[in-house]
């Protein structure tokens, strides 16, 4: 009867979890197990968190933090800026680089 009740009280998964298998070595794309436990040792976490760690650190490195654009200017947007702009209050410049 307590079996029930712990299963009962366990929390919920939000979603699919993901299978990782540890490399047999140390490389580029991949850790050995007792790399990922001597990261766990050494930052007081565990496991799990080390790998949330790296994922979170390498979508910050990798993924762009603005929403993509829609590419240059067209000739008539660039037109309207120019129109608005107050004459003789700034230079303007067309790169930035």
């Amino acid at each position: 009867m307590s079996g029930s009740r712990t299963a009962s009280k366990r929390k919920k998964v939000a979603g699919f979890g993901i299978l990782l298998r540890y490399r047999d070595k140390d490389s580029a794309y991949g850790v050995s197990r007792p790399t990922a436990v001597k990261l766990a040792d050494t930052l007081g976490v565990s496991e799990t968190q080390v790998i949330h760690f790296a994922l979170a650190h390498l979508a910050k490195q990798t993924l762009p933090r603005y929403e993509i654009d829609n590419g240059p200017l067209t000739d008539e947007q660039m037109d309207e800026i120019r129109r608005l702009q107050p004459t003789g209050r700034m230079k303007t410049r067309e790169r930035l680089f």
